[in-house]
């Protein structure tokens, strides 16, 4: 069974690319910045547990809440199904398709036979489209492919596994419940929320506070660490190439506020703007300069990235304040 008429959504990020499918299956077409945006998507963390190889740099909110954030903001029916048996699991799917409609899928990416980058992340988002016997028939990003299909027993397994993030076979539909939010007003209302979580964020591993933290926490690493070279590239690969966007998702947000600031014609917007090209340029600059300290093992390059995450904290600190009262 496929749905035959699905479109996918074409994107970098895999919650954007998953719940942009969705949407477009209803007849909503935004950019994917501004999914991403609506979504009240940016955010920071900086995460270390003793059963994790290498500490974690996220630059995004916690999974699951952009897409809830989006559906909130846009006035949308979401439907979310988590369940601990696998084949109740595989019926919450295979029923909305046989209905013809498309579903998210939240799962861990290492099991997936078209990743031949194995890793274990399960914050990884799917939309999946159809099945038959043996496969199950998915849209992931642009770079996994955009239209794929793994076997059936992959998806299980991946949708099944446990650890960071993960969720239990976590699904999830979208519809229309009436009118749609007016999008100018659902842009601000974002745009206040994002910022406001970001500058009060509850841990100092968390938000423009994170990003000081993390300053002085991978001096720490560095010397600490057993693998500086697997460590420091893998990271700046995340930060770079695994669905961010670039520079840790400020590219995307960038995007979202060029776009906004001509919606809105605001002054405020475009000057956030100008001020997240910046910032995003040096995020580019601290991911290189973790590959070059994975490569050379030079703590000269962490140093340098210490500082340059001491300038990047405040920057954005003082961006998202001055977005949290022009939406005020």
């Amino acid at each position: 069974m496929k749905i035959d008429t699905f479109k996918p959504f074409v994107g970098q990020h895999c919650e954007t690319t998953a719940t942009g499918s969705l949407l477009k299956q209803i007849g909503i077409e935004l950019s994917e910045p501004m999914l991403f945006g609506l979504g009240e998507g940016l955010g920071f963390i900086f995460w270390n547990m003793n059963t994790m190889e290498f500490p974690f740099i996220g630059g995004r909110v916690k999974t699951d809440l952009l897409t809830v954030n989006l559906c909130k903001n846009l006035n949308l029916d979401l439907e979310v199904k988590e369940t601990s048996s696998k084949s109740k699991a595989w019926e919450n799917v295979k029923n909305e398709i046989d209905n013809g409609k498309a579903v998210g899928l939240k799962l861990d990416c290492f099991h997936l036979d078209y990743f031949t980058n194995k890793f274990h992340f399960a914050g990884h988002y799917v939309a999946m489209y159809g099945y038959d016997n043996e496969f199950a028939y998915l849209i992931d990003t642009d770079q996994q492919g955009g239209k794929v299909k793994t076997a059936l027993n992959s998806l299980e397994l991946a949708r099944n596994e446990k650890g960071p993030m993960s969720s239990k076979n976590r699904s999830y539909t979208i519809a229309k419940n009436g009118h749609i939010n007016n999008l100018k007003e659902a842009v601000r209302k974002a745009v206040k929320n994002n910022a406001t979580e970001f500058l009060n964020p509850p841990i100092k591993n968390i938000g423009y506070k994170g990003i000081l933290k993390t300053s002085s926490e991978i001096k720490k690493w560095f010397v600490e660490t057993k693998d500086v070279k697997r460590d420091f590239q893998t990271t700046a690969m995340l930060m770079e190439r695994a669905g961010t966007g670039g520079s840790l998702f400020r590219n995307l947000y960038r995007n979202f506020l060029k776009e906004s600031a001509q919606l809105l014609k605001s002054d405020e917007f475009k000057e956030a703007y100008q001020h997240y090209t910046e910032i995003a340029e040096q995020w580019k600059m601290v991911s290189d300069l973790f590959y070059q300290a994975g490569e050379s093992k030079d703590i000269d390059y962490i140093n340098q990235a210490s500082e340059l995450l001491t300038k990047v904290s405040e920057n954005e600190r003082k961006t998202m304040y001055k977005l949290e009262k022009a939406c005020a």
